[in-house]
């Protein structure tokens, strides 16, 4: 049987089947599933997204509203008001915040970062990374090791002691995709500050995790270790790292003056936003669609991920404009705290665990508003099958690649307890140039790219709650 063919039979049962569990009842089906096929739902809904999406709009009034929305700061609790009263517009039933401890970082005004040589001084860019230390008030001053891996860093740690320790490994620009590359660096982030303590550092200075060379440095979350020293980190932006590395590579040997007056803060109260759209004949069983509602604080987060909550808000907005009753209900979800902390993620899975078995998918947008490709999904067997059979028919849209892995960070920790994760998939060619740094903002998003990355986000979640979906194997 052709993957087409058993995707049109699945919409023919859809009227007198019942859920997965035996849960479920008949009723009423969709309009797309007794009028139309899968393909044409996708081609509709599309079209309602680029002739009257409200995508962009959204997000211009959410990075107005509430730009550099860090968890635990003023512009984040903006933000949760901003997606109670968009949810509310939208008509979605059961709106509510659901409480989340976060912790609090604070940036601070001092960033600065000079580099001194014998006959000169100029100063570089740099951004404390989220979670660091400040610097003593005068600042950290000295000279620089450089190192490409904490193996290499390891080797030479009989001369690291009292160091600025510079992680100077760039992400692999050869790779197709850019969040394997990423993968590939990103732990100098993440523990470099650890990694150059353990050895006697007194400094983490990180290569920014872009492929792009320019002047501006990027931000992220890092974390210390449990009886390892700790130290202030910071990235520095890929044009100085490279100016920096060449003249070490020459024998220059700059000192560095780096002072930072971040700081941490107890932890305060914020909220995943909830809504449902209900289901027409199995409210109780849900797919949930959702992205991060918090950001980093150096630009305005359009891409990361204020375009993953508008993805998941215009697609419900969608599915109502045209006219689709799902059986299932679809769960919109802004969570808090995925890039510092990761609590609304996990608050969400503790506090739905008695229902979790009623999730019947999870669908995560959080790789920026680019182009839709198809999705991830870490299912397997019959169901793997079944769900790659419904994103085949976005491929004449350009939008319909299966990609066997998870789903995203925040939909993780329900992965567990079974459910079936799936994350939009994006051309990502230019999403770590704006990630995580001053440029993140509505002038890198594409109008067009943000309205189909709702539609693919629509067709996906109106589908699997149609759906009937095989059991793993």
């Amino acid at each position: 049987m052709s993957r087409r063919l058993a995707a049109v039979l699945v919409l023919l049962l859809l009227s007198c089947s019942s859920s997965r569990d035996g849960l479920g009842n008949p009723g009423q089906p969709s309009r797309a599933a007794d009028e139309s096929s899968l393909l044409e739902r996708a081609r509709l809904l599309s079209s309602l997204a680029l002739n009257e999406g409200q995508s962009h709009e959204m997000l211009s009034e959410l990075t107005r509203v509430a730009p550099a929305r860090l968890s635990g700061t003023p512009a984040a609790d903006r933000a949760v008001e901003w997606a109670e009263a968009s949810m509310k517009r939208l008509g979605l039933k059961n709106v509510r915040r659901e409480r989340v401890m976060v912790p609090r970082w604070i940036r601070g005004d001092v960033a600065s970062c000079s580099m001194i040589l014998r006959d000169s001084e100029e100063e570089l860019d740099i951004a404390a990374l989220g979670g660091s230390i400040a610097t003593p008030e005068e600042g950290i001053s000295g000279e620089v090791l450089m190192v490409r891996s904490f193996e290499e860093l390891r080797r030479k740690a009989s001369r690291a002691e009292g160091k600025i320790i510079f992680f100077n490994r760039p992400m692999p620009r050869a790779l197709l995709n850019t969040f394997l590359a990423y993968r590939d660096a990103v732990p100098q982030r993440s523990s470099g500050a650890a990694e150059a303590g353990r050895v006697g550092g007194s400094f983490a200075l990180v290569r920014s995790m872009t492929t792009r060379i320019d002047d501006n440095p990027h931000t992220g979350a890092m974390s210390y270790e449990d009886g390892v020293p700790m130290v202030p980190t910071a990235a520095i932006s890929t044009a100085d790292a490279n100016r920096l590395a060449a003249l070490i590579t020459a024998g220059r040997n700059p000192v560095l003056r780096i002072r930072l007056d971040c700081q941490s803060m107890p932890d305060v109260e914020s909220a995943n936003v909830v809504g449902d759209l209900p289901g027409s004949s199995i409210p109780e069983e849900i797919v949930l669609i959702g992205g991060h509602l918090d950001s980093w604080d150096l630009g305005a987060g359009a891409h990361d991920d204020g375009a993953g909550c508008v993805h998941s808000l215009e697609a419900v907005r969608l599915i109502q404009a045209a006219g689709l009753r799902p059986r299932r209900t679809i769960r919109v979800v802004l969570f808090m705290n995925e890039e510092n902390g990761l609590r609304g993620g996990r608050a969400y899975a503790r506090d739905h665990a008695q229902e979790l078995f009623r999730h019947v998918a999870a669908i995560e947008s959080d790789s920026g508003g680019f182009l839709p490709r198809g999705f991830s999904c870490n299912a397997s067997g019959a169901r793997a099958e079944a769900i790659r059979e419904i994103v085949d028919e976005l491929d004449p849209l350009g939008m319909g690649a299966y990609i066997p892995g998870g789903g995203g960070a925040d939909i993780a920790p329900m992965g567990p307890a079974g459910v079936t994760l799936l994350g939009m998939v994006t051309v990502s060619h230019r999403y770590f140039d704006y990630h995580h740094s001053a440029i993140d903002n509505m002038d890198a998003v594409n109008e067009r790219e943000l309205a189909l990355g709702a539609a693919a986000m629509a067709y996906m979640a109106s589908a699997l709650a149609d759906a009937n979906l095989p059991p793993e194997n």
